[in-house]
């Protein structure tokens, strides 16, 4: 089974506006007319507001926002569900825009599946069945096998007989999953895929994603409105607000240099410590001076790293990326970190 492409999606100047007049709308939106005076003046909703992106192949991206804020209009542009008013979706030298039905029909079905929020399972269809259906359209001889292996891979071995009815939401999910992993597609797409599902439940997928992910390297893009999950899940995350791009980055960059009041606003409460990684916060080394017997990971977050120096009794740490020396950490600098700065600020 191939593991993901080589070909990164560029999102290019891209507008969406909602009316039978959209495309008259563009240029005064570019000029500056807001989504309020649209609706008001025009009637017609602005959807997306020049958005920008590239999606990196083989990574999570996650595209977050409140209700609202055109995350699940973004993700539909990129498989043509919807056609933007303005703009480009570049993918392997095409861009699914110009798309003809033939071609679009194709890159669905070879490039691209989808996770739904709901879970879109078919009623009358066994777990089997439901898994293999996208490959029996396609008419593939080892439907079946491939269908068992990715049932099996999500922890569904024993289920495949039985209907969706009888299976918990968590389980329902996890059906949704490998019914798009059986198609090999090389971009994957999740709308609020996990949102309608118990927090532990949740949490279960969200970490069964990341496991596969490490595996098979596929172009994800995660939407959803919940920032902690975005945080655990996006190697890049794009903030949305009514439709604009507010900042685009990984998860310590957007808590540590939010873009703007809002950003910051949406990040103030986030538990730092589970973000910041000792490399972000390690000083270098001074040469001459002994260095501390203690040794943690350049990746490891914040929080683990105070509880593993807690627990042996350390106050200071070598920084190691493998066998290369990035620098020293104490728990005085570590508990600084994890403080967000408005918090503290308020207290004085």
């Amino acid at each position: 089974m191939n593991k993901a492409g080589t070909h990164d999606i560029e999102i290019r100047d891209l507008y969406k506006i909602f009316g039978p007049e959209a495309g008259q709308h563009v240029e005064a939106v570019k000029a500056g007319l807001t989504k309020a005076e649209l609706n008001d003046r025009h009637n017609h909703v602005l959807g997306l507001q020049d958005i920008n992106l590239t999606i990196p192949h083989g990574r999570i991206t996650v595209i977050m926002g409140l209700s609202g804020s055109g995350k699940s209009t973004l993700i539909r542009h990129i498989n043509g569900l919807i056609q933007p008013t303005a703009g480009q979706v570049l993918y392997d030298g095409m861009d699914v825009v110009t798309m003809t039905p033939t071609q679009l029909r194709d890159f669905r079905r070879q490039k691209t599946a989808m996770v739904f929020q709901k879970f879109a399972l078919l009623p009358h269809r066994t777990v089997l069945r439901n898994v293999a259906y996208g490959l029996d359209i396609r008419g593939m001889a080892e439907a079946e096998e491939r269908a068992r292996h990715w049932i099996d891979r999500v922890g569904l071995q024993g289920y495949e007989d039985y209907y969706p009815r009888q299976l918990s939401g968590g389980m329902q999910q996890r059906v949704g999953l490998a019914r798009a992993l059986a198609n090999d597609a090389e971009i994957l797409l999740m709308d609020e895929a996990f949102s309608a599902l118990d927090p532990l439940i949740r949490m279960d997928m969200q970490s069964i994603l990341l496991e596969l992910q490490q595996e098979l390297r596929k172009t994800i893009i995660f939407i959803t409105h919940d920032l902690d999950e975005a945080l655990r899940l996006g190697d890049k995350i794009a903030i949305l607000r009514d439709g604009a791009m507010e900042q685009v980055g990984n998860g310590q960059e957007i808590v540590l240099r939010p873009a703007n009041a809002y950003i910051a606003e949406f990040v103030r409460e986030v538990n730092r410590g589970r973000i910041i990684e000792a490399r972000t916060i390690a000083t270098p080394a001074t040469q001459g001076r002994e260095l501390p017997d203690f040794t943690v990971k350049a990746r490891s977050k914040l929080d683990l790293v105070a509880r593993r120096m807690t627990k042996a009794g350390m106050s200071e740490a070598q920084v190691r990326d493998g066998e290369v020396l990035v620098g020293t950490i104490d728990l005085p600098a570590i508990l600084e970190a994890m403080v967000n700065p408005a918090d503290a600020a308020s207290d004085d």
